[in-house]
């Protein structure tokens, strides 16, 4: 990437979920990502990434994820709960990306394994430092984050169009 970076791309993955008999998109965080999900909410906010909209899957951990984290933020961003982050494959993913308003700059996407790894692994052609290894090397655990910044518009978002800023994981 030659220019410099117009637009933010934030992944978030939920934090820890329970296994209690109920449907996989019901599942609630467990103790554990109750504790986490703040954590990664004021490494959002001390790293300064307020994002213009938020699309969080409709499943029970990543919307229960969300509401933890978004109160360590300085101010709620527009929330849309999107019911195609849910399974959804990497090309789904960046479907969902190349539809965003370019009146968006930040975008913070609150979602599931494996495609929060996948998106950031793909859309990430440059690294800074180790960020890249150390995402791969964790392999995107739960409540981690990923920033990527980018030029363009969010219709040209691709394979390889972005720089992976940072990696951040609450257990490493």
């Amino acid at each position: 990437m030659s220019a410099e970076p117009t637009r933010r791309i934030v992944l978030l993955r939920h934090a820890k979920a329970d296994w209690p008999d109920v449907d996989d998109h019901d599942r609630p965080l467990a103790e554990r990502g109750r504790k986490d999900a703040p954590i990664a909410g004021r490494r959002i906010a001390s790293a300064g990434l307020v994002p213009d909209l938020v699309l969080c899957s409709t499943a029970a951990r990543t919307r229960e994820t969300w509401k933890l984290a978004v109160a360590e933020l300085p101010q709620r961003p527009r929330t849309v709960y999107e019911d195609r982050l849910y399974e959804a494959s990497l090309g789904e993913l960046i479907a969902l990306v190349n539809e965003t308003s370019d009146e968006v700059r930040d975008l913070l996407l609150v979602g599931h394994n494996p495609g929060m790894h996948a998106l950031a692994d793909a859309l990430a052609g440059e690294a800074e430092g180790d960020a890249l290894a150390r995402m791969n090397r964790s392999g995107f655990p739960t409540a981690s984050i990923a920033v990527l910044g980018l030029s363009g518009s969010w219709k040209s978002v691709e394979h390889g169009c972005a720089a992976l800023s940072d990696f951040w994981a609450p257990h490493r």
